[in-house]
């Protein structure tokens, strides 16, 4: 099999782990969306491809490659779907997922002329790296946030208080890796990710991380959780082809995930 990666960063350690389990028996190429990599033609193409990058040029690239027939995990419409917050929540409730209600505001600066009346968490609607995450407790926090960020278009979500940690849950076809890490929200930065037993999550967690998948057409994914009070489930954020890092058995999963993936593409082909 050829298994390709879309990615700046192949040496990731989960990608690096999966790979090194897979090239005793297989053939691992990395596709740098940064560089205008894309196969030439059809007969260059891998049997499956690993979309572990989400910037624009790495979601036109994985259209390209679907066009032309190749398996992508995860899609690259299902990982656009992870990148507009608005989107997310829509779906996500829809589906009846414990998902933050969401509103979206045009800009910033629309929201400061309106300021809410109540604790709110403000993000940017499209996710990225280094965008904004920010608790909002008054007018003048927003006033300063607005300095940096006036014209970028938020979502804004009520805050719900809570003990400060988030229960990081990823999957990966149907396996569930778990840790606990501060809250980006909470003062003295974010820290480790800790341990994470998946015994030790409330009960009826994983049946709405689990969930997931099928809703958002996911096989690769991650779940942000907070515990709204009285052991209650809300999910906060989820990312597609999240990194996964020092989780036992990850590269393993993906490993597998890669070679089921690519084999069904060939039985498909064979069928056409």
């Amino acid at each position: 099999m050829r298994v390709g990666l879309i990615t700046a960063d192949p040496g990731h350690q989960l990608l690096a782990d999966a790979t090194a389990l897979l090239t005793p028996r297989h053939e691992v190429v990395a596709l740098d969306p940064r560089g205008g990599d894309d196969p030439a033609s059809p007969g260059e193409l891998a049997d499956v491809y690993l979309l572990k990058a989400r910037t624009p040029p790495a979601l036109a690239l994985a259209r390209s490659l679907e066009r032309r027939g190749a398996p992508v995990v995860n899609s690259a419409a299902a990982t656009a779907r992870c990148q507009d917050r608005t989107a997310m929540a829509e779906r996500a409730l829809r589906a009846g997922l414990p998902f933050a209600p969401t509103r979206t505001v045009v800009s910033l600066a629309g929201l400061a002329a309106e300021p809410p009346r109540r604790p709110v968490v403000v993000k940017s609607r499209h996710s990225r790296r280094h965008d904004l995450v920010a608790r909002v407790d008054d007018a003048a926090r927003l006033r300063a946030l607005t300095a940096d960020w006036a014209d970028e278009p938020v979502v804004v979500q009520d805050f719900v208080p809570n003990d400060g940690w988030d229960h990081k849950l990823w999957v990966v076809a149907g396996r569930v890796f778990a840790a606990l890490r501060r809250s980006e929200l909470a003062a003295g930065g974010r820290g480790p990710n800790l341990p994470l037993a998946l015994d030790a999550l409330p009960s009826g967690w994983l049946d709405p991380v689990l969930r997931v998948g099928p809703v958002f057409s996911l096989d690769v994914y991650g779940v942000d959780l907070i515990d709204s009070g009285g052991g209650a489930p809300l999910i906060v954020d989820i990312n597609a082809f999240p990194g996964i890092r020092g989780q036992a058995g990850a590269p393993e999963a993906l490993a597998a995930l890669a070679l089921r993936t690519a084999e069904r593409g060939g039985l498909t082909a064979s069928r056409t």
